[in-house]
């Protein structure tokens, strides 16, 4: 059986939608998806996620906004990042702090979570090892897919400037994923990268 691991976005969790709807999918045709809930904080992210591809193995990373901008730096995995934030603590220094409500349910029970100058001075840190190293190896691992009408993130340029242009597209769509664009966009891309 073929693994993909799904990173969720920020004040996600892994119950979301995108992940019951690739699970759904893809259950028949032989390929597992593991959606975690993600740590917080993101340096206890990061470390949980290299722990986890390094016990999985998976054949493919799927990961939207925030998990995205984590996935990038999961090198030599094959990943697709939808409509990553390579900017998170931009735009949580600009977007408030305070308590903020988890959107799918969390294993752990949690409610909601709180952004404050900590975690934004973590995602700083983190985000500083963006693109490091990649290699031309790197460069055909890494599918970059972005809502054309995303309005709340644009990583575009960065993704271009470290990816260039072969691996990426866009598509009609926003910023959080729904079951069209998935069915359209996502698991097309899915199906050729695993060969189903």
């Amino acid at each position: 059986m073929k693994t993909i691991l799904y990173l969720h976005g920020f004040a996600g969790s892994g119950a979301s939608g995108t992940a019951t709807s690739m699970r759904n999918a893809l259950y028949e045709q032989g390929v597992q998806v593991i959606a975690p809930d993600l740590p917080v904080m993101p340096v206890e992210a990061m470390t949980f996620l290299r722990q986890q591809v390094e016990t999985l193995q998976p054949d493919l990373i799927v990961a939207t906004s925030m998990g995205a901008m984590y996935a990038e730096q999961l090198r030599g995995h094959l990943r697709i990042l939808v409509n990553p934030s390579f900017c998170m603590a931009r735009l949580l220094t600009f977007g408030g702090m305070g308590r903020k409500p988890f959107r799918n349910p969390r294993q752990d029970g949690a409610k909601d979570f709180k952004v404050d100058k900590e975690m934004i001075t973590q995602f700083r840190e983190v985000e500083k090892h963006s693109f490091e190293g990649i290699t031309a190896d790197d460069r055909e691992l890494v599918y970059g897919l972005f809502g054309d009408h995303d309005r709340r993130v644009n990583c575009q340029p960065q993704f271009k400037k470290a990816y260039g242009n072969n691996h990426f597209s866009l598509f009609d769509g926003e910023h959080y994923l729904n079951d069209a664009v998935l069915k359209k966009t996502v698991l097309p891309l899915v199906k050729q990268l695993l060969q189903l």
